[in-house]
């Protein structure tokens, strides 16, 4: 997958989130940590969209997710 942002550092490692063991094309969300905290997020479909965030935000978001705050936007809830 080739960047098309060359405003972000080329020495990103995106790492993909996907369902264990599922190697299809996806979409799939990507996230990348990158210099002062930053941490980049995009999708497989669209890699030259990507959003930026903090690391405090993001891991805000992370405990969110674990404690359950984003449920019912799941198929099925």
């Amino acid at each position: 997958m080739t960047d098309a942002r060359p405003d972000l550092p080329a020495d990103l490692e995106w790492i993909r989130a996907a369902p264990e063991g599922d190697r299809g094309p996806g979409p799939w969300i990507e996230y990348a940590f990158g210099p002062d905290d930053a941490v980049h997020l995009r999708e497989t479909g669209a890699p030259d969209r990507v959003v930026t965030t903090t690391r405090a935000k993001w891991e805000a978001f992370v405990l969110g997710v674990r404690a359950g705050e984003f449920d019912h936007f799941a198929e099925g809830h």
